[in-house]
């Protein structure tokens, strides 16, 4: 039977039985539910839902994850994002984002919808200028893709490298 996400809970960490059948059971509740982003702890993981949610990555979303800290409400890779912008201004010191996967698990959106949360507020920051951060970085990605792509059950364009991704921002 399947249960809603209303009784597994937000996030990983808070289900009762932690074993392999109960992760893989509520990653399946989770994405019936359109719900493809979960935490176990700071982490977030993600399921690639093979179609568009609507308003999954709305300026609305937007705008309410750069609000809030991390787990005050619904996992989401705005929020990770946000975490990782906020604290590069909070402590001064460099953050990371690793997010690692098979191949076709969305590796590549992810980075998309991180770049476009953090091109939206360095915008913020420049008095509404739209930053070209994210259009810069993401116009590369088929040159570099042309070296080393290869054809998979899920993904007709996969890449065969890692992508190492430095932003820096200035006050």
């Amino acid at each position: 039977a399947v249960v809603s996400t209303q009784s597994t809970g937000r996030t990983m960490a808070a289900l009762g039985d932690l074993h392999e059948g109960s992760l893989l059971n509520n990653l399946k509740i989770r994405y019936f539910d359109n719900e493809i982003y979960t935490y176990i702890g700071s982490i977030l993981v993600a399921v690639n839902p093979y179609k568009p949610i609507s308003g999954l990555y709305s300026n609305e979303n937007l705008d309410k994850y750069s609000n809030l800290y991390l787990g005050e409400d619904k996992p989401h890779i705005y929020a990770i994002a946000n975490e990782a912008y906020r604290n590069v201004w909070k402590s001064g010191e460099s953050q990371c984002v690793l997010i690692s996967g098979e191949s076709g698990a969305g590796k590549t959106e992810s980075t998309k919808m991180i770049l476009d949360f953090l091109s939206a507020m360095s915008a913020k920051n420049n008095n509404g200028e739209k930053s070209l951060i994210s259009s810069r970085i993401l116009s590369s990605s088929p040159i570099l893709e042309a070296f080393g792509n290869a054809k998979t059950v899920y993904n007709h364009n996969s890449s065969r490298f890692g992508k190492f991704i430095q932003l820096f921002f200035a006050e």
